[in-house]
């Protein structure tokens, strides 16, 4: 059993993992302004991908270039990447929070994946949960409010594609090295968004630049704080503490960026986040 300590250590580090994603996702943003969204996506995978190939080529030696499910591994990484793609143009388009809250209905699309491809068998509980959380959703999108927000569509998107991803991480979770797992989820989009954003270049500014490698470094210090976090506390403990981006994403988002947080945006969160929770609670009583 884990003593407290380490309990409360694994929790500290997924907040703070949590906080690192807002905010990589906050700057992202910033840098859209600044370059193309694709170029921005490429120094995010190609920065994070050099300096998590730098870690674990010191600690690993080349054990994690050694796949045993290498077309597995791309499918994975290919799915992070289209959430990735479509997250990053809602950012470019919509609040910070907004965007990040959608992005919080993965949980919700997990479950109902499960039940569609895993042929999981869930209880009135969390078909409840799901519906709530999905009236949540359409808060934060808030049609009859001040009409739907198209680009918050991107959002949603990412979510679906960032639930299949993480059913494809609990597939290849026990039979795949976990460096090598580490490694393969943003390799083989950097190698990709290399050789596409040639065409449509522009050389960043040294300061742009720089955010633009902050940006992976960020990414790489949120995956790696994450990984630790979990050799501390079982997952199933952490998950929840996850939410902490969506608060961190809201706050972000009104002091850098100006925002405001509307009520129903307000509301859906707190509806959503509470939907995720509870499908969480249910699956670990």
């Amino acid at each position: 059993m884990k003593s407290f300590s380490s309990l409360l250590t694994g929790i500290l580090l997924t907040v703070l993992a949590g906080s690192v994603f807002a905010g990589m996702d906050s700057l992202g943003k910033h840098l859209t302004t600044l370059l193309p969204v694709l170029q921005v996506i490429w120094g995010r995978y190609f920065f994070q991908t050099l300096v998590l190939g730098s870690y674990l080529g010191a600690t690993t030696g080349t054990r994690f270039l050694k796949a045993r499910h290498p077309y597995l591994q791309l499918v994975r990484g290919m799915l992070l990447l289209a959430a990735t793609i479509c997250m990053y143009n809602a950012l470019a388009r919509v609040p910070l929070a907004d965007a990040t809250a959608v992005l919080f209905f993965t949980p919700i699309v997990v479950t109902i994946l499960s039940v569609m491809v895993l042929k999981e068998t869930i209880g009135i509980h969390r078909i409840g949960a799901i519906i709530a959380g999905f009236c949540g959703m359409l808060l934060i999108l808030r049609p009859g409010f001040a009409g739907i927000e198209p680009a918050l569509g991107f959002a949603l998107a990412a979510s679906g594609f960032n639930a299949c991803y993480l059913l494809m991480t609990r597939r290849l979770a026990g039979t795949e090295d976990a460096a090598s797992t580490q490694f393969n989820t943003t390799a083989a989009g950097a190698v990709i968004l290399t050789l596409v954003i040639i065409p449509f270049w522009e050389t960043p500014a040294p300061a742009t630049l720089a955010l633009l490698v902050l940006s992976g470094v960020a990414g790489s210090i949120g995956h790696f704080t994450l990984v630790t976090a979990f050799s501390h506390a079982p997952a199933s403990l952490l998950s929840p503490f996850l939410y902490s981006q969506v608060l961190v994403a809201s706050i972000l988002s009104v002091v850098l960026f100006g925002d405001p947080l509307q009520p129903p945006m307000i509301l859906g969160t707190v509806i959503l986040v509470a939907s995720g929770l509870y499908i969480w609670w249910r699956e670990n009583r």
